[in-house]
């Protein structure tokens, strides 16, 4: 006949074991359900390209489309180019933020509000307002750009927004341009983002288009302190035009 302790210590040992086996299954049948049920979200989709998934491109069309980005006339090309930058930008350690990206349009014109700043972690537009470009690429349309100083154009291609500063324009926003021979020279040229009186809709309605600058993108007087703080230390700045030497010269395009 078994001794009784050692009937009931075996008995004990034995319930134990079997819970253990089975504890990982406890908590394996209370984990939600993340199949796929129809709806993408927003927080994958721009978790994407953070991450550096490789259908970050597919990520893209996916914000494009949620945020409405063709109502408010901003190209799925031209979102498109922004994103494959700011993607490679990420991957060669250029950015120091990766929350959030800034996309200047000039296909558009001066008269529309073409600058686009989206928050990708909430996958929405934030800002979306008019900005100048520089006197001599063009009146209402941007058409012509140039990195060299004093040539009082834009210049085309991506950034880093680095520091804030109080200077001619009162509160201002330092540009490093990313692009050797497209717009590195934006330091020297003192390109920075400001606010100007002569970005408002009043100039609009009296000529066509707001006005111009000696190439920075300026902004409207009422918007461009929260702008500025939101897009320094380190985010993306892109600013674009179908421009076939900018096309063909960017390596950050064509990688």
């Amino acid at each position: 006949m078994q001794n009784p302790i050692l009937k009931k210590t075996y008995s004990y040992l034995s319930v134990i074991f079997i819970f253990i086996l089975h504890f990982p299954f406890v908590f394996a049948s209370n984990k939600p359900n993340n199949e796929f049920n129809g709806t993408i979200s927003h927080t994958t989709a721009a978790s994407k390209l953070v991450m550096g998934s490789e259908h970050f491109l597919n990520s893209a069309d996916e914000l494009y489309d949620s945020m409405q980005l063709n109502l408010m006339g901003l190209s799925k090309q031209t979102f498109e180019y922004a994103i494959k930058g700011f993607h490679h930008l990420l991957e060669t350690g250029k950015l120091e933020n990766n929350k959030i990206i800034s996309i200047v349009d000039f296909s558009m014109s001066s008269s529309k509000k073409r600058l686009f700043v989206i928050d990708l972690d909430q996958a929405k537009v934030v800002f979306n307002t008019y900005v100048a470009h520089g006197v001599n690429s063009g009146t209402a349309m941007a058409s012509q750009f140039s990195n060299k100083p004093e040539s009082y154009k834009s210049s085309l291609g991506f950034y880093e927004t680095t520091n804030t500063y109080s200077g001619g324009h009162g509160y201002s926003l330092r540009l490093e341009g990313l692009e050797k021979g497209i717009n590195d020279n934006a330091n020297r040229r003192a390109i920075v983002i400001h606010g100007a009186a002569y970005v408002n809709e009043a100039l609009i309605k009296t000529q066509g288009f707001i006005g111009r600058s000696w190439g920075c993108p300026a902004l409207p007087q009422n918007l461009y302190k929260p702008i500025i703080d939101k897009i320094k230390n380190g985010t993306c700045l892109f600013i674009y035009s179908p421009d076939k030497s900018y096309l063909n010269m960017s390596k950050i395009i064509n990688t």
